[in-house]
């Protein structure tokens, strides 16, 4: 599930916390219903999960394990691509 971009963007900002799928759609710049379809596959997985706030979906991850992992994930590709040491 991590690795296409459009997911792993969409994980990345709902690290940051959760959010409704106009967000992450303008966030991703990506069409809504691609959004959509990457957001149904994550909740089919059991990475994210969704709760109703009135007539909007709020998506979230699943657990704090899985925020840590979505970071770490983003910092070490981040190490990778710009030549910083690794950390012990």
């Amino acid at each position: 599930m991590l690795a296409e971009p459009t997911r792993l963007h969409l994980l990345w900002q709902l690290a940051q916390g959760p959010k409704t799928v106009t967000e992450l759609t303008a966030a991703a710049q990506a069409p809504r219903t691609v959004v959509s379809q990457h957001l149904a596959k994550l909740r089919l997985s059991g990475i994210v999960d969704t709760r109703k706030d009135g007539r909007h979906v709020i998506y979230s991850l699943h657990d704090g394990h899985l925020i840590r992992l979505i970071q770490e994930t983003i910092n070490h590709a981040d190490h990778k691509i710009t030549g910083e040491p690794v950390h012990d």
